[in-house]
């Protein structure tokens, strides 16, 4: 999508078959960037114009000064995009640290003129937080992903190279996997759910909204050495969260109002404590500073989610 203003140039994505890779990499080429795609399985999924370049197992070293040849700009994605306790906490360091200071440093080298880094909120807090977070808190990672991406800002920091550094929340959109999956999955079945009385807020983003984020970016100087928290600007609750889901069905939100406290009993009887709390634990931040930027999310995130569920329609 091109925006007004915006000057064309030569960008190379990482992670580009992922689930924001490849919605990016198509609309940078459409809008006529020059992009140079980096991911670990080529595949035809492109405009011709996109140069795909294989990229090794990033669990092993890899030399970036050839992908960056004739490269002004980096948006980089790749790395585990997500917590799990199947992996080790080496492999987090690994590919999220190591892999992004190897490039920081490649692009400082080569003379990239901005490279923008895609964090997490992780890197900032757990799963859950009873404030609302925003930039100006001290970091709080409580897992081996949150350590490794905030320890790959400090090495994107450290390079010298001009940067922009995002930290999304919860990302929603058509294709996506993970819990935010899960959650739809749950909203999709029939049964009534008990979760009439969920009053934690959360914040989410939509792709959509992140994709506009990360033009922003690019096109705005007054963002290049800053990091940024980017969500959509409106928290819901758990409840509302199902209720918008199960309406882009067309279905009334069929939620009982059973107490928490006794849904998280029922969890932890069956083994789901640790995803009843991500569930049902609050994580509210604030998007302001990188609204106050200049970016402008463009949609209803209960509206969204409502289309979301009719556009992956079984």
């Amino acid at each position: 999508m091109f925006r007004s203003g915006q000057i064309l140039t030569r960008i190379l994505v990482t992670g580009a078959s992922g689930f924001i890779g490849h919605a990016l990499v198509a609309e940078f080429a459409n809008a006529g960037h020059s992009v140079r795609a980096a991911m670990r399985q080529p595949a035809d999924v492109f405009p011709r114009s996109v140069e795909v370049i294989a990229v090794s197992d990033l669990t092993r070293s890899l030399e970036w000064r050839p992908l960056l040849k004739n490269i002004d700009t980096v948006v980089h994605l790749a790395g585990i995009a997500h917590a799990g306790p199947e992996i080790a906490e080496q492999t987090y360091d690994r590919v999220n640290r190591v892999v992004t200071a190897e490039l920081a440093n490649a692009a400082k080298a080569t003379g990239i003129s901005h490279l923008v880094f895609m964090s997490s909120i992780r890197a900032q807090s757990g799963p859950v937080s009873t404030e609302i977070l925003r930039e100006t808190d001290p970091p709080r990672p409580t897992d081996p992903y949150g350590r490794s991406k905030l320890a790959a800002e400090e090495a994107v920091r450290a390079a010298g190279v001009p940067f922009t550094i995002l930290r999304p929340v919860l990302i929603y959109g058509p294709g996506v996997k993970g819990n935010f999956a899960r959650l739809m999955k749950l909203a999709r079945g029939p049964w009534p759910l008990p979760l009439g009385l969920c009053r934690n807020r959360r914040s989410l983003l939509a792709r959509r909204n992140l994709i506009d984020a990360i033009h922003h970016v690019l096109a705005s100087p007054v963002t290049r050495g800053e990091t940024f928290i980017v969500a959509d600007p409106t928290p819901l609750t758990l409840t509302e969260i199902i209720t918008a889901l199960r309406a882009g069905e067309g279905r009334r939100p069929g939620l009982l109002p059973v107490p928490p406290p006794l849904v998280a009993l029922a969890a932890n009887a069956l083994g789901h404590a640790e995803e009843w709390q991500r569930l049902a634990g609050a994580l509210v931040v604030d998007p302001g500073k990188l609204m106050r930027a200049g970016w402008k999310p463009t949609t209803d995130t209960r509206a969204d989610l409502a289309a979301l569920v009719r556009a992956t329609a079984p």
